[in-house]
């Protein structure tokens, strides 16, 4: 299937420059509009300032986007009949010339398929709470597991059960890496209770080792977990308490699957009068930079 790539993401791929690849569900599905194209421009600005290219991912009118121009981010952000896609979606939406927006397992994919080696986004999907009676697990882990892309990312969203998580990664052979810490970010809150195995200090020494996992052969995804910063973290415990009553509402409204996130985006805003949208946006700028500054230090090698 023939991917449609930006002129400026092609010539970087050709001159083998630093490119980080971005998702596009947050523009149609994460946040409201006007903040996702605020969002989106202030992404861009920070890996082109690491000195990076963004590459956002999606699926326009049945064609394979990798890199899209502000009018097509635009459309995206206003939402009007565009899908949400994991790679199961991706076949229906390009033969049936459908518009869609791209998840963690879509764009690992198709960031895959162009050459793009890494990708940032605000947390990657897992195993959800409660998946012992409703299998509720992400396609994200899949494609972790089988698709050969470095994820940075603040951890897992804050829906999942973070240990079964980390479990199925671990069984799946996906590396785990805290960047500059000991425990696995909880998304909006720098730690939880969750210690992991890895530790990275620098950009530097994340790209050697992914240098070190290609050179060995294994086609296995690699998680970065960096840290929302300091000044936009939210306390761990009052999150907790917030998203446990979001989710019982969601339950008894009859909110299910794909429809989960937003409903719990839109009532965590609530609750936190707007610090957890502010949060989200940190966070995901935060991952962009060091997505970058990784980006570049691996095309140097």
């Amino acid at each position: 299937m023939r991917l449609f790539i930006h002129p400026e993401v092609q010539d970087a791929l050709m001159r083998k420059k630093a490119i980080v690849a971005l998702e596009s569900t947050i523009l149609s599905h994460g946040m409201p509009y006007p903040d996702n194209i605020a969002m989106s421009k202030q992404v861009s600005s920070t890996i082109r300032q690491a000195g990076a290219i963004p590459a956002t991912i999606a699926v326009l009118d049945g064609r394979l986007k990798v890199g899209l121009t502000p009018e097509e981010i635009e459309r995206l952000a206003k939402g009007e009949k565009v899908m949400k896609l994991s790679k199961r979606d991706l076949a229906f939406a390009v033969s049936e010339g459908q518009t869609g927006a791209t998840t963690v397992s879509a764009t690992m994919l198709l960031a895959h398929q162009a050459g793009i080696p890494i990708f940032a986004t605000g947390g990657i999907g897992g195993v959800h709470r409660g998946a012992s009676q409703s299998f509720d697990i992400s396609r994200d882990l899949e494609e972790l597991a089988n698709c050969p892309v470095t994820v940075v990312c603040a951890g897992a969203k804050v829906i999942l059960d973070l240990g079964l998580t980390l479990e199925y990664l671990e069984t799946k052979g996906v590396e785990v890496i805290g960047y500059q810490t000991d425990f696995l970010p909880a998304f909006y809150s720098r730690e939880s209770a969750y210690r992991l195995e890895y530790r990275l200090e620098t950009p530097k020494a994340v790209a050697r080792f992914m240098r070190t996992k290609q050179r060995l052969g294994f086609s296995t995804g690699t998680v970065i977990a960096n840290p929302i910063p300091h000044d936009a973290a939210l306390p761990y415990v009052a999150m907790e308490t917030h998203i446990e009553n979001a989710l019982m509402a969601a339950s008894e409204a009859g909110i299910s699957g794909k429809q989960v996130t937003p409903f719990l985006l839109t009532a965590l805003k609530e609750k936190t009068q707007g610090a957890s949208l502010e949060a989200n946006i940190a966070l995901m700028l935060n991952n962009a930079k060091l997505a970058a500054e990784i980006a570049v230090q691996y095309w140097k090698m």
